[in-house]
């Protein structure tokens, strides 16, 4: 059986990636209770998932850039062992911004100067993917601090997986953008800025007082902060290629997601990143598509009159002892169990799909881990508990 207790137990930082909806939150907070589960490990897991579903399954209301642990008691009553140390943290967009902004200010002018312009806030909330720049960032400035053991990342939601791995790049790019020096050459140029003042005079009137002024204003203080921000890209690029630095890919076994899952276990190995495993979530089981399957299918068609009988009195008395209510009919019971295998067919062609994809992602990387179907929605810590079983190899 394939897990990830090799891929935790060797790595420094883990990227969570994959197209949208596919269960990347959860998983990378499952990820954090199987590392800590039998290593003596400081483990945080940190989430870039503006709809805080972490924060929800863990149970806290609030928390941001500064990591907060979960305490072992907490773990305990939900039947979670722990030898580990578990801290999540949240990115703060806001925060995430105003520390860039202190770290690359050249000096206290140009960073108060950048923080008071009227446009900062509304700018750099949509500036460059921002979730994707500042994720990495922070993910540089945890391993720095050498203060957790292991840092897992849930990288933000996308449409385009790759964006997280580009993201140090269009910074770079950016500042020697022609957008970048077509909003500042009018302010830094006398010339061109006669030339050009009619324009400016009539977009303030139609956009509102010193708008562009603003603009380039904020852009200009930007290009001072220029050489801090390029060199710090360019180590973040660095730490992506880093043998100490592992992707899990998350995916579930759908056509569109297990194509994008692919086409990234693809494009990672091409940028000479580590691929550590693809996780394939929700999966029904695979003998659900098998022969003896499909007969025992036909079977329960066949015979469902006669079960229903035989198992109708068992129903009231299990009923009775947990407390009572009403017992369900032989009909019910009959009618219920003939709904089960008049579905069968259609589950066993999603199951045959889903084991010919398995099949295609299983070459792509060293290891593919399936986390099956649950009973329930996970939104606790015990049902991440139940879900880092699985992924550690640990489930029946």
């Amino acid at each position: 059986m394939s897990d990830l207790r090799a891929l935790l137990a060797s790595r420094e930082m883990i990227l969570v990636a994959g197209s949208g909806g596919v269960g990347k939150t959860t998983v990378a907070a499952a990820m954090g209770l199987a590392a800590v589960h039998r290593q003596p490990a400081k483990v945080l897991v940190l989430t870039v998932d503006p709809a805080r579903r972490l924060a929800s399954a863990l149970g806290l209301e609030e928390f941001g850039n500064t990591p907060v642990r979960i305490a072992p008691a907490r773990l305990k009553r939900a039947g979670v062992k722990a030898r580990g140390e578990l801290h999540v943290a949240m990115l703060d967009m806001a925060a995430g911004w105003n520390e860039l902004i202190d770290r690359h200010a050249p000096d206290r002018q140009v960073r108060e100067a950048v923080l008071a312009n009227p446009l900062y806030q509304n700018i750099t909330s949509r500036f460059v993917q921002s979730h994707d720049y500042l994720a990495m960032e922070k993910l540089h400035d945890l391993h720095a601090t050498g203060e957790f053991d292991l840092v897992i990342v849930d990288t933000p939601p996308s449409r385009n997986a790759l964006s997280i791995l580009d993201a140090p790049s269009r910074m770079v790019e950016f500042f020697g953008s022609r957008l970048l020096r077509w909003l500042t050459v009018p302010y830094r140029s006398r010339l061109f800025n006669v030339a050009s003042r009619p324009f400016y005079q009539v977009a303030d009137r139609v956009l509102g007082s010193r708008f562009l002024q603003d603009i380039a204003d904020f852009f200009i203080l930007f290009q001072a902060m220029e050489g801090g921000f390029v060199r710090r890209a360019r180590e973040v690029e660095a730490m992506l290629v880093d043998r100490r630095t592992a992707f899990v890919v998350v995916t579930t076994l759908e056509n569109a997601p297990s194509h994008e899952a692919a086409f990234l276990a693809r494009e990672l190995v091409d940028r000479r990143m580590s691929l550590g495993a693809i996780v394939a979530n929700r999966v029904l089981p695979a003998g659900l598509a098998a022969d003896e399957t499909a007969a025992a299918a036909v079977a329960l068609r066949t015979r469902a009159a006669e079960l229903a009988r035989s198992l109708t009195g068992p129903l009231a008395d299990r009923i009775e002892e947990a407390g009572g209510g009403r017992a369900p009919s032989k009909k019910l019971v009959r009618a219920t169990l003939e709904t089960l295998a008049d579905g069968y067919d259609d589950l066993a062609v999603v199951a045959a799909r889903e084991a010919e994809r398995r099949a295609l992602l299983a070459p792509l990387t060293p290891e593919l881990v399936a986390v099956p179907w649950m009973p329930d929605d996970i939104h606790d810590l015990a049902g991440l508990g139940r879900l880092s079983k699985h992924l550690r190899g640990a489930a029946g």
